[in-house]
């Protein structure tokens, strides 16, 4: 009879497993945002001698992946680790590119430059739509 107790053990904890599973499933998701966002750019400029020529800045409205993805271990037969996993990260879709322009900009004492030197140009890629993908997928 010893090993009815073993059996009985297993179904119990297999259960649980799917339990919890449902659980998560249900009061978590997948919560993987495109939400927008503030960075700061800082762009240095050097002549030929490599003295700084001018230091252009600006805060910039960006997008950025944020959120949580569902991901899992759970054993298996059929695998040399004994486990599968399903790992999920919040990615983006694809990046948009951006021109975007510095109009903050000071010489190398620190003084603001005017006219054509005033504002400098940089291109940014930012998020377009974010998802979860598995983890370490570089097909996309």
């Amino acid at each position: 009879m010893w090993w009815c107790r073993g059996v009985v053990v297993v179904v119990v904890v297999v259960m649980a497993v799917l339990q919890a599973d449902t659980v998560v499933g249900r009061n978590y998701g997948m919560e993987c945002e495109t939400l927008p966002s503030t960075i700061h750019i800082s762009k240095e400029e050097y002549d030929d001698t490599g003295r700084l020529v001018r230091v252009c800045e600006e805060d910039v409205a960006v997008n950025k992946c944020e959120g949580a993805c569902v991901s899992k271990v759970q054993p298996s037969v059929n695998t040399p680790s004994g486990f599968l996993k399903d790992c999920r990260c919040c990615r983006e879709v694809h990046l948009r590119a951006r021109d975007i322009t510095l109009t903050h900009c000071y010489d190398g004492d620190g003084a603001r430059l005017t006219g054509g030197k005033a504002t400098q140009q940089v291109k940014l890629r930012e998020p377009a739509d974010c998802q979860c993908f598995k983890c370490g997928d570089s097909t996309r």
